[in-house]
């Protein structure tokens, strides 16, 4: 069994095509895209953990999607899944959603595990930065106790940067990321690595 991690997959969402230079022409194009290269290097016993932001548009369209891909999928909450616990008490409803659609389990906040040996924090959100001009949802990001964190949500900005590792689809081929290609860039510590090219 692998355990793999990404973030930010987006489904359904037209803009993020032209904002994150995404290599597809449609949504449906995306949403096939993203889905055949998850099930390409994920095996039906594997574990992946999704650090937010999975589907967005007509979302009894694109959140079944997870259905579709393969392994034990596990979702830590962003600000654009309407289960995240930031939207307030209309996020409760939706976790049943989430789970129905094909995840195991459903976490907020951050989450500690560990790769390569070593102890990590795991959150949508960095410790500092993010795709915008301006750090949003500053209320909600994990406290940098010296942890290396395992992220997504600033999208192409970086695949690491010091001792924060992006997950995103955006910066890793349009693909889940290996744990122990996490736990290598680990090892050779803290970074700045740009994107990966499709």
């Amino acid at each position: 069994m692998t355990t793999w991690f990404t973030s930010d997959l987006h489904f359904g969402h037209l803009n993020i095509i032209s904002y994150a230079n995404r290599p597809f022409d449609d949504v449906e194009e995306m949403n096939a895209g993203l889905r055949d290269r998850w099930n390409a290097c994920v095996a039906d016993d594997d574990e992946v953990w999704v650090l937010g932001d999975v589907a967005m548009g007509r979302i009894s369209h694109t959140l079944p999607l997870v259905g579709g891909l393969n392994g034990r999928k596990l979702l830590v909450a962003g600000n654009h899944d309407r289960c995240w616990a930031g939207h307030g008490w209309l996020a409760s409803h939706w976790t049943h959603r989430y789970l129905e659609a094909g995840f195991a389990e459903v976490h907020q906040g951050a989450v500690r595990l560990e790769v390569g040996g070593q102890p990590v924090l795991a959150c949508h959100f960095p410790y500092r930065g993010d795709s915008q001009d301006s750090d949003r949802f500053v209320e909600h990001r994990p406290v940098d106790e010296g942890l290396w964190l395992l992220h997504g949500h600033v999208h192409s900005q970086w695949r690491q940067l010091d001792t924060m590792i992006n997950v995103g689809v955006d910066v890793w081929g349009y693909r889940p990321v290996a744990a122990e290609t996490l736990g290598e860039l680990i090892a050779s510590g803290a970074n700045h690595l740009g994107r990966l090219s499709a």
